[in-house]
């Protein structure tokens, strides 16, 4: 594959070559209906070239030797860039850096920016959050904690949960913001489950596990004190 190709993207450049039963696993948390071609992967309207070795210029450098795969449009651009989301959820989770356009960036550096969200088919109302999320002045904000929680409509229709179209009458996102990754996830699936909705990164890829939001090779906050001398903090009584 030409050098050039890389460099445009969107390419998630990785350490070290993806198992491709693995990749395969994380792309279809993007969208379940992912299959193999070949060596590839196609993916909704994308296709996720089997890896390559290339050098350090790719990465500028922050990588000496890099596996790069691309993550091609099949036909017209990908809506709501699902293939620049796609390439770098899969840097996120496999240790990588993501490359677009020619400029370089590390998906697990985001300065708490964005976080995950929970995409429901119906708007919840204020009622039906209150056991699990504080109202706030704002119509649409909540919190939990150190936590905030904002009602937004989902742009597009994320490939991630297309189960829930049949049912949708005006699909709504509740994004998370603030704590720490592990803390925002475990609120994502406790409100995916309480509210039927189905719990995901901000490249709204699936998440299984809390965890799945610290990218690897990233201690959690609870692992952060330990190395520190803090000890964990005891369970409350009952």
């Amino acid at each position: 594959m030409a050098k050039r190709r890389l460099r445009t993207g969107p390419t998630a450049a990785l350490p070290a070559r993806p198992d491709p039963g693995e990749l395969l696993r994380i792309v279809q948390l993007a969208d379940p209906g992912a299959r193999r071609d070949g060596d590839e992967i196609v993916a909704v309207d994308v296709r996720v070239c089997a890896p390559v070795e290339a050098g350090a210029d790719l990465t500028g450098g922050e990588l000496e030797t890099a596996w790069a795969v691309r993550v091609a449009a099949e036909g017209p651009l990908p809506l709501d860039f699902f293939d620049r989301y796609l390439a770098e959820g899969l840097a996120f989770r496999l240790g990588g850096l993501a490359v677009c356009r020619g400029e370089v960036s590390d998906p697990a550096d985001d300065g708490g920016e964005s976080g995950p969200a929970v995409i429901l088919p119906v708007r919840p109302t204020a009622e039906e959050l209150a056991p699990l999320l504080e109202q706030q002045e704002e119509e649409f904000a909540f919190a939990a904690g150190d936590i905030r929680a904002v009602l937004v409509p989902q742009k597009g229709q994320p490939p991630a949960v297309q189960e829930l179209l049949p049912f949708a009458t005006e699909l709504t996102a509740i994004e998370l913001r603030g704590g720490e990754p592990v803390k925002l996830g475990a609120l994502a699936l406790e409100l995916a489950e309480a509210l039927n909705g189905i719990a995901v990164d901000r490249w709204r890829f699936r998440i299984d596990a809390a965890e799945d939001l610290v990218a690897p090779g990233q201690p959690d906050a609870e692992e952060d004190a330990v190395e520190e001398g803090v000890p964990p903090a005891e369970p409350a009584a009952e």
